[in-house]
């Protein structure tokens, strides 16, 4: 269901999302569009600290977007998820969409998942930080986490050299969680046209209509850059803070 008509659904029965505009919260809106269920999205700016609020802490005690509250949860009832990956996990499961009855398939799709979570987000969001947002250029930061982006990048295309996307000749919930990550690729300081196979994957998954759905939700509270504020919060001594 399209993020502006899910604003519409009632309380009681959507999935209440909390995210912001990365890559993270797109994981998220992705795949609820891919599932049509019902939805409301609600901002959680982290530039403001939003993310440090005693209610959201509630459901996402790690401050971190995106989280979700299901109000028909296990047992029937609210139930809420934190952590992207555990959220797309929990979604699938939920639905019987996206996970497959054959084990091979499904654990395929669940390493490459987590192959996601522990190397491409990480990784690719250390080049982010050390390329775009440090106070000061680090070479020895700047050089290993953009190597590392590229090493990540050749596993894919070799992997994608093999299969029609991550998991396999499916599209999974290994291509949902990585494609966001991947739009930034020139930021990490590579391109696609380096990696061919990753290139045609990223042709075939871009157009999908849920996924330019999901690429748009929250994006209208989106500012550019961050003031010194979101700066302290994000990545000095106010993320720290006890709270």
């Amino acid at each position: 269901m399209p993020a502006d008509a899910a604003t519409d659904a009632p309380a009681d029965t959507a999935i209440q999302l909390y995210s912001w505009a990365t890559p993270n919260g797109f994981k998220v809106s992705i795949l609820l569009e891919e599932l049509g269920l019902p939805y409301q999205a609600h901002p959680v700016d982290i530039g403001a600290g939003d993310q440090f609020k005693p209610a959201f802490l509630e459901i996402s005690p790690n401050n971190k977007i995106p989280a979700i509250v299901d109000p028909d949860g296990p047992g029937g009832r609210p139930y809420s998820v934190f952590e992207s990956g555990a959220i797309l996990l929990y979604l699938a499961h939920k639905t019987g969409a996206f996970w497959p009855e054959d084990p091979r398939k499904l654990f395929d799709m669940m390493q490459w998942l987590m192959f996601q979570m522990g190397g491409v987000g990480p990784m690719l969001g250390q080049a982010h930080h050390f390329r775009q947002y440090a106070p000061e250029p680090i070479d020895y930061a700047i050089n290993r986490y953009t190597n590392e982006a590229g090493r990540l990048y050749g596993v894919m295309d070799k992997r994608l050299s093999r299969c029609r996307f991550l998991a396999g000749e499916d599209y999974s919930l290994a291509d949902i969680a990585t494609f966001p990550w991947v739009r930034s690729i020139e930021r990490q300081g590579h391109t696609l046209d380096a990696f061919p196979n990753v290139k045609r994957w990223f042709g075939e998954i871009d157009p999908r209509p849920a996924v330019q759905k999901g690429l748009t939700v929250l994006t209208e509270f989106r500012k550019e850059g961050f003031d010194q504020k979101a700066k302290d919060l994000l990545f000095g001594k106010g993320q720290y803070e006890k709270r």
